[in-house]
């Protein structure tokens, strides 16, 4: 984002913050109204340019969002888009954008509130992973020739009663607006999970599957580097033969069998 915009998504995500107080039930409500504001945006071009349009005044483009959703969604979602859409963006595409990740931001406050948080987050790094393992799935929730509905009720079969309800909905949301990059955008939720609660994560692959004790000593041990908490996450790999590969941001620590054959190659030639 240019600087124009980053400082209006502060200010939005400060709204939302503001608006998330009372019962638990607001989050969870101001998510799914945020994400059901952008599917109206994603199919109106004419409406979401003129909520971002710069050179009509914040506080008339706040008055048209008020006009059109007022009376659909509740007055903390309003007041949260009554803020965004009075701010000067450098795209539209950047109101949009802010306006999903706001969303997101509320269903995770929501699981965060109801003591799931942790059970979110683990939900959808497996789901990343499983997306990125079989491509069939990922093409089938990306193709672009199928309607976003299609691809809505697909992940609604395949996880209804077997997720969090919020895991559900922020999974619908991620097929209907991508048409790529699947499992990545399950990861980057799965950061963004993370994140809020203050903890580094780790992405770990592992020859074999590790035990409870022995992720809790990683954990453990990674924390002390970073100075944080530290989630891990891991990915069984058996091509790595033996040990593990720790991703955290752009660190990497190949600790692997193939990693230490790899090294001595490359020394041998």
């Amino acid at each position: 984002m240019y600087a124009a915009s980053r400082e209006a998504s502060a200010r939005s995500r400060e709204a939302l913050r503001a608006a998330l107080t009372g019962s638990d039930s607001v989050a969870a409500t101001t998510g799914s109204e945020l994400f059901a504001v952008v599917g109206v945006l994603d199919d109106q071009r004419s409406l979401r340019v003129a909520l971002a349009d710069v050179s009509v005044p914040g506080s008339v483009r706040a008055e048209l969002s008020e006009r059109v959703f007022g009376s659909k969604v509740s007055a903390a979602t309003q007041a949260v888009l009554t803020t965004a859409v009075a701010q000067d963006w450098s795209r539209t595409a950047d109101l949009v954008d802010t306006l999903v990740l706001l969303g997101q931001e509320a269903l995770l406050e929501s699981a965060g509130d109801s003591g799931r948080a942790d059970a979110v987050e683990d939900e959808l790094f497996r789901l990343g992973r499983i997306v990125a393992d079989n491509p069939d799935l990922e093409q089938a929730l990306s193709d672009r020739a199928k309607p976003a509905s299609a691809k809505r009720d697909l992940v609604a079969r395949l996880l209804t009663g077997k997720v969090e309800p919020i895991t559900l909905t922020l999974a619908e949301q991620v097929v209907t607006r991508h048409s790529a990059g699947i499992g990545a955008a399950f990861d980057e939720l799965s950061d963004l999970a993370a994140n809020r609660r203050d903890q580094i994560v780790a992405h770990v692959q592992a020859a074999i599957t590790l035990s409870e004790q022995q992720r809790d000593r990683l954990a453990a041990s990674l924390g002390r580097i970073y100075g944080k908490p530290v989630t891990v996450h891991v990915q069984v790999d058996p091509s790595l033969l033996s040990g593990l590969v720790v991703r955290v941001g752009d660190d990497v620590i190949d600790g692997s069998a193939i990693g230490r054959l790899e090294r001595l190659r490359r020394e041998l030639a």
